[in-house]
């Protein structure tokens, strides 16, 4: 037909049955099935245990991710805010040449004004709040989000 050659088995011999496809067997089905008992009260526990804990890792990611960008970037504004308006009060303006700013004494003044109210930082509750304090929870909160998805996906092995 197409040029290979098709080999019949011998006319004493069954035909081969196919071998079907290979099926991903969890360890808990294998254990399910040996010795054909259910569940017993040993791996309902553990079940739950793994769950709360899956649970606890899987929390603790989806809120390190909401919170992780609020931070960074308040920090990062809160650090680069002072940085601008600095620079527009000096007359220098944002490109740092030296050049003067072409503005009015009336928004300068307000500017002034406005850049001494920017505090650097804020005490909340005996916390000392400062922007970099901000990125670095920012950034620490990027790592839980990390370590709680790995753990959380461990956990979900072990179920």
């Amino acid at each position: 037909m197409n040029g290979t050659t098709r080999i019949e088995p011998p006319h004493d011999q069954p035909l081969a049955q196919p071998v079907p496809a290979r099926v991903a067997v969890r360890p808990q089905a294998a254990r399910q099935q040996v010795g054909g008992r259910g569940r017993t009260p040993l791996m309902l526990l553990r079940l739950m245990v793994w769950s709360v804990l899956h649970f606890v890792f899987y929390f603790l990611q989806q809120l390190a991710e909401l919170l992780a960008p609020l931070l960074l970037v308040a920090g990062i504004g809160w650090w680069a805010l002072p940085k601008i308006v600095g620079a527009i009060t000096t007359g220098t303006g944002l490109t740092g040449t030296g050049a003067p700013a072409n503005t009015d004494s009336q928004a300068r003044d307000i500017l002034n004004t406005i850049s001494g109210t920017i505090p650097t930082g804020i005490h909340i509750a005996g916390h000392w709040i400062t922007a970099v304090w901000l990125v670095m929870a920012g950034l620490l909160l990027m790592a839980v989000a990390a370590i709680g998805a790995t753990l959380s996906a461990l956990a979900a092995r072990e179920m």
